[in-house]
């Protein structure tokens, strides 16, 4: 019977997954003598705040600052996000622990995969997977691989030498760049690249003092060479095509990287790998969009199904025409099932806000997030987005 299955025979609720995550984690903890974190998102939620943000940094690091184990790893899963995240959490976690390590068995992505470079031992199932590490950036309203805008870009530039000019589509296009985001995205894809070489040779190949095939003594110019060319073809899309690749052990082994293959130690690899489909579930079962979980304490941000009363009359209040719009909010903590009523206003009437602070209705924060009483990080963005959409009422 495969892990999902067992676990759904047996009818778990979101509670009974994390508590199971807690046990599988103290397991893995038990075997292998260091502490194991979860940073998880639901990849498959086209959500904001699912990519990997600064804000993730502030968490982990609030989490574990009274850790006390020295060797910490990290099980990560991750669509990407930003760089500049990945780099202010390696950081921490390298200033806080003597040994810094990754598992991965679902995928870690482009700013995932940057973060998993940081680390000083790679651990992979068979079912894990990096990717190229080009940067992913915003022009206008379109977020876009750095790698291939500026593979556009040179493109067009060597059809304007080879016929003298260009077709008025791509002029045109061409015309609406600024100097300014051609920096911004050379800025990019050099930041990726070199936080890899720096980390490869600082961290990961630390300890590598002998060649494996010749037994040869390694020097410090052959560990910063290797670490050079890992990220020059982590960044090569010539070789990988897309951004979305796939690189399992096999392909990282290719270009020069040692990972250790989880499945040669059959206990830790099923704990790996029911962590991996407790996650899934709980994912599918639940609004979680971000978990952050060790064996002492887990902050979960939900994408909470809010029921939205759009447009609804306030009648019998006085001094409130009987159209006067406001828009109440119904919230469920997923944790402790608490109820939760905010209410927004589409009209400026300061007797509605003394109405609703009578019936316990709350004004909706202007933070992305707040925190029930049981500790539960409950995020608003997904709300916030469905309410931006509403008609406004005149």
């Amino acid at each position: 019977m495969g892990y999902l299955k067992e676990y759904i025979d047996r009818g778990y609720t979101p509670n009974d997954l994390l508590d199971e995550l807690v046990r599988l984690i103290k397991r893995y903890n038990s075997l292998t003598h260091r502490y194991l974190y979860l940073y998880v998102a639901a990849i498959s939620k086209r959500i904001p705040g699912i990519t990997m943000e600064v804000d993730d940094f502030y968490i982990i690091r609030d989490m574990l600052q009274s850790v006390q184990e020295k060797e910490i790893d990290i099980y990560i899963e991750t669509p990407g996000g930003k760089g500049e995240a990945a780099e202010q959490i390696a950081k921490f976690l390298h200033s806080k622990f003597d040994k810094v390590s990754f598992v991965v068995s679902g995928e870690a992505k482009s700013a995932g995969t940057i973060l998993v470079m940081s680390g000083n031992e790679i651990y992979m199932t068979e079912t894990g997977s990096l990717g190229p590490i080009d940067a992913q950036i915003s022009i206008g309203r379109t977020v876009v691989s750095a790698y291939d805008y500026m593979e556009w870009i040179n493109s067009k530039m060597k059809d304007a030498t080879k016929q003298g000019r260009l077709n008025p589509v791509d002029a045109t296009m061409i015309a609406q760049i600024t100097p300014g985001e051609i920096h911004l995205v050379n800025h990019s894809l050099e930041f990726a690249k070199d936080l890899v070489k720096e980390w490869l040779y600082q961290y990961k190949f630390a300890d590598w003092s002998i060649t494996s095939t010749r037994g040869e003594k390694v020097t410090d110019l052959m560990k910063k060479r290797r670490a050079n060319k890992v990220a020059a073809e982590l960044a090569k899309h010539s070789r990988w095509k897309t951004h979305g690749r796939s690189l399992g052990i096999e392909d990282l082994e290719a270009i020069g990287l040692q990972i250790v293959n989880l499945e040669k130690d059959k206990q830790v690899a099923e704990i790996v790998h029911r962590i991996q489909f407790v996650c899934k579930l709980l994912q599918e079962t639940s609004s979680m969009y971000k978990l952050f979980l060790s064996k002492d304490e887990r902050i979960i941000k939900n994408s909470v199904q809010a029921n939205i009363h759009n447009n609804q009359p306030i009648a019998g209040i006085k001094g409130i025409p009987q159209d006067t719009k406001v828009i109440k909010i119904e919230m469920q903590c997923e944790k402790c099932g608490r109820k939760h009523y905010f209410y927004k206003k589409l009209v400026d009437n300061n007797d509605i806000d003394e109405e609703m602070i009578r019936q316990n209705i709350k004004p909706l924060p202007l933070e992305d997030a707040f925190e029930c009483e049981c500790k539960n990080h409950i995020d608003l963005k997904a709300v916030k987005n469905e309410l931006d959409m509403l008609p406004k009422v005149r």
